[in-house]
């Protein structure tokens, strides 16, 4: 059977360009999201001087963000660092969802992968325990660039 495996244990980040977006929002924690998330790409190959980052004010301004790196082509994947802390109004749900939403359609619209890494959670608790999700976040990046790679190398054959 043909096709295309990629198995992630062996996927390199050399040569790679990736970009980050960070929320400002939660700073603390989205600080140790994105160190976990940058020395997982560096320990996986990627160059630091091949990552760039951005930071926004909130999950809200990620996409946006993210829509503007993805559209310059420069990079092979990107990474959305964020945490949405449930508060006592509906505004959770608009954030939450509506980030969310944000990240998948510039991924869809652009085709550059991007890792989903904007925590929503209840409480700090949660934060807390989930603040090495950045480096599962660069784990996916990588993979998911080396996937795109491998598909177009694919498509290319005559």
């Amino acid at each position: 059977m043909a096709g295309i495996v990629i198995p992630q244990s062996i996927v390199s980040g050399h040569g790679l360009r990736i970009g980050l977006v960070r929320s400002r929002f939660n700073d603390g924690l989205v600080s140790r999201l994105a160190e976990s998330c940058l020395a997982r790409l560096i320990a996986r190959g990627v160059a630091p001087e091949a990552i760039d980052t951005v930071a926004v004010p909130g999950a809200l301004e990620i996409p946006v963000a993210l829509q503007a790196m993805a559209v310059t082509r420069r990079y092979d994947a990107l990474v959305a660092l964020g945490a949405v802390v449930r508060g006592e109004t509906y505004h959770f749900e608009v954030v939450a969802n509506e980030s969310c939403r944000g990240v998948m359609d510039v991924m869809l619209d652009t085709g550059v992968p991007i890792a989903n890494g904007i925590l929503t959670v209840e409480n700090e608790a949660q934060a807390e325990a989930r603040v090495g999700k950045g480096a599962d976040c660069a784990d996916c990046a990588i993979e998911m660039a080396a996937a795109l790679q491998g598909i177009h190398v694919q498509t290319e054959k005559p």
